[in-house]
């Protein structure tokens, strides 16, 4: 695998010129760490991102910034959001297109409504109401597919045109370059991971879990550590009944799982790796896992435990652990990857209570 060069310059810039923009919260997590047998866990914690409850905005409005400027740009110098509105009057009438499971959605939505353009998100019949209405919420139209995640991926690459912009975080044949910034725009998180350790005095992690859906957090990790000189083992977790990039490296190229996918880590439920991360997530993933929703559920209990709120796809990273370090196989999985008690361990708990009530029945808090 050829190591990717180091993010752009301008993307830190970029995101501390969003409202509300503050480095999410690391955190220690010792209930965690007693049950996975190691040392230390640091949880980076995505429950409030830019006023949104997961990190999916990082990607979505990097990439869109970076669209439009390579469409329409470039744009004059700006400091507020309302400084590029106005440089984006011109292109209006405007429609951002996303397909998504809940959270890339949303943030799509989000970034829409900060620049006065619209939003049409289109959306698979199993999403639950909750996450339906938070995306309305953002003043979107949402559009339910008859189908499948990667089905509605298909429509909403079939609405692409003069005035409909699509910013999907999945790569097809012909669309990449969107995708690609989506994934740049991810590396903030690991930006600040490390800045985080290091004000801390912190010693980096050995082992950072991330979660699997279409693979493109994955593969930001695997830049960052592949650019960064630090020994950490990435780890991808996605779920059993959804685990395509796993499927995928067990037969050594891009393999299908077909829905439906009804696991509740409803941000993962993708049948199909991106073909832009496939090559990382090959070359660059020291282990990758599927697993249960129960481990999901675990891991929701643990975090909650250590002050962290994190949802069903949010907990899919330490759940991934709990599995590898803690399960059936550990005695194998541990001395595959180097753990033992006094190992160092990241996980990216990548959004908050999504599904509210979900989230009190699994964990017994409100």
């Amino acid at each position: 695998m050829t190591v990717p060069p180091v993010p752009n310059r301008q993307l830190l810039t970029f995101h501390q010129r969003l409202p509300g923009y503050a480095p999410t919260p690391l955190v220690r997590a010792p209930q965690l760490a007693g049950a996975l047998g190691v040392q230390e866990v640091w949880v980076k914690d995505e429950a409030n991102r830019l006023g949104l409850p997961a990190y999916k905005i990082l990607g979505a409005s990097w990439a869109f910034y970076r669209e439009l400027e390579t469409l329409y740009g470039p744009f004059s110098s700006w400091t507020t959001l309302d400084e590029l509105a106005t440089q984006l009057l011109v292109r209006r009438p405007l429609t951002l297109v996303a397909a998504t499971d809940g959270n890339h959605g949303r943030a799509v939505a989000r970034t829409a409504r900060w620049l006065g353009l619209d939003a049409h998100i289109l959306v698979p019949e199993d999403m639950v109401p909750a996450r339906i209405q938070a995306i309305e919420l953002e003043g979107a139209r949402v559009e339910v597919v008859h189908g499948t995640y990667d089905q509605a991926v298909a429509a909403d690459a079939r609405l692409a045109g003069d005035r409909h912009l699509v910013i999907s975080d999945t790569a097809w044949d012909g669309y990449s370059r969107v995708p690609g910034w989506v994934v740049e725009g991810y590396s903030t998180i690991f930006q600040e991971l490390d800045a985080q350790l290091a004000a801390l005095g912190a010693q980096q992690p050995e082992l950072v879990a991330v979660q699997m859906g279409v693979g493109s957090l994955a593969m930001a990790a695997v830049q960052h550590y592949c650019t960064s000189g630090q020994n950490t083992l990435v780890v991808g977790v996605e779920p059993t009944r959804a685990a395509c990039v796993l499927h995928s490296l067990e037969a050594g190229k891009l393999t299908e799982v077909p829905g439906p996918h009804a696991s509740i880590m409803a941000g993962l439920n993708c049948g199909n790796t991106s073909p832009l991360a496939w090559p990382y997530l090959q070359g660059g993933l020291s282990a990758a896992v599927a697993i249960p929703d129960s481990y999901a559920e675990a891991a929701m209990r643990l975090l909650a435990q250590d002050g962290v709120v994190s949802g069903e796809s949010g907990a899919a990273g330490a759940g991934g652990l709990l599995g590898l370090l803690a399960g059936g196989q550990r005695q194998q999985a541990r001395a595959a990857l180097g753990m033992t008690a006094h190992s160092r361990v990241a996980v990216i708990s990548t959004e908050g209570a999504t599904d509210p009530a979900a989230y009190a029945r699994i964990t017994g808090q409100g």
